[in-house]
């Protein structure tokens, strides 16, 4: 019989080693940028009950990541407005590619690869024409951008793929700003946000505004159901004297939904949503706000706000086998399950602000 690393050596000699791929690194089922002890930044792979799997350097503090859907790269993103997304290999932590934003342009922190990890897709602020653009980049070695598109609006922050895989949702926050006034809001009494269906072309299908006097609320952040159905959080650039909604739930052809807008528990969110997720049965959606130190979980039939959890520094969030699983400033990753929450794992760093799913 021939050894293993004889066998291993005829493939590659035929160009048929098997590919690598998100199981060489054990699974992992969440990416997350954080902050060391030491004060330097990271990106790492974590397990499904928060136990870390990998991590490797970032030039300064991430906020989102993408994974590839089939080899282990993952592209880290940095917090906006952000000049740098890292293109790593998670096996050997080797940066593949620093990609940079063209002149006049930066990153907004988010990202998302196409269906087919052929193609990467980043939200970025032209600052100087106040528009909001899709910048498109090849999603192999060596990472050139080809293109880019209108994102439907101003302030694109968080993207994500349509459920059924033939385009794009774009959380087109709304708010105007220029890197010469630091992260000043340039535009809050004239500010728009919307969501935006896009083609992979660009083309607009559809566009969702709430309410005009809703027109502060700055739609951030979103999750998929499998039947379409998008969450967005918003984060409230008004008056917080108001219990305004932080949590909206739009699937294409319909009007949103604002959830649990009467439960007077929504001024403990301190008008921010900084993550949001459904559970695996679509059954529930939850926000996190890091201001408030609070997560709430709603009901998605009723749109009624069923538990609330209290975590300081709490919000990166996404869905776990039996609820939700959430990160914190402080180290903790824990899980939101029958109406509990329970400590998974603790650390001596800093979560930043997203849990994402790896597949």
């Amino acid at each position: 019989m021939p050894s293993r690393r004889g066998f291993l050596a005829g493939l590659l000699a035929a160009g048929m080693a098997p590919a690598a791929s998100w199981a060489d690194l054990g699974s992992p089922a969440y990416l997350s940028a954080g902050k060391a002890a030491d004060g330097s930044f990271f990106l790492a792979g974590l397990s499904d009950l928060g136990t870390l799997l990998f991590s490797h350097p970032l030039p300064g503090r991430g906020h989102a990541a993408t994974a590839h859907p089939t080899r282990p790269i993952a592209v880290a993103f940095a917090r906006r407005p952000g000049r740098f997304a890292d293109v790593i290999d998670c096996r050997t932590g080797a940066q593949l590619a620093r990609l940079g934003p063209p002149a006049g342009h930066h990153f907004y922190g988010h990202g998302v690869f196409t269906p087919d990890g052929s193609l990467l897709l980043t939200t970025e602020n032209h600052f100087e024409a106040g528009r909001g653009i899709i910048g498109v980049w090849d999603g192999t070695a060596p990472y050139r951008r080809i293109g880019s598109f209108a994102s439907g609006g101003i302030g694109p922050h968080d993207m994500m793929l349509r459920a059924d895989g033939t385009g794009l949702v774009v959380a087109n926050g709304g708010i105007d700003t220029h890197p010469d006034s630091g992260r000043a809001k340039l535009n809050i009494p004239t500010m728009r946000p919307n969501l935006s269906y896009l083609d992979f072309d660009g083309q607009v299908t559809e566009q969702v505004e709430l309410d005009a006097q809703l027109h502060k609320n700055s739609i951030r952040h979103l999750a998929m159901q499998t039947d379409g159905t998008v969450a967005f959080a918003m984060q409230w650039q008004g008056d917080l004297g108001a219990d305004v909604p932080i949590v909206g739930l739009h699937k294409p052809g319909s009007a949103p939904r604002l959830m649990a807008a009467d439960d007077p528990r929504l001024r403990n969110l301190n008008g921010y949503g900084g993550s949001i997720a459904f559970s695996t049965d679509g059954q529930q959606v939850a926000v996190t706000s890091p201001r408030g130190g609070v997560v709430q979980v709603m009901d998605t039939t009723s749109g009624a706000l069923t538990t609330e959890h209290h975590l300081p520094d709490v919000c990166g969030l996404s869905q776990s086998a039996d609820g939700f699983i959430a990160s914190s400033g402080s180290g903790e990753i824990v899980e939101i399950a029958k109406g509990r929450l329970s400590v998974l794992n603790q650390a001596e760093l800093r979560w930043d602000n997203h849990l994402i799913p790896v597949i």
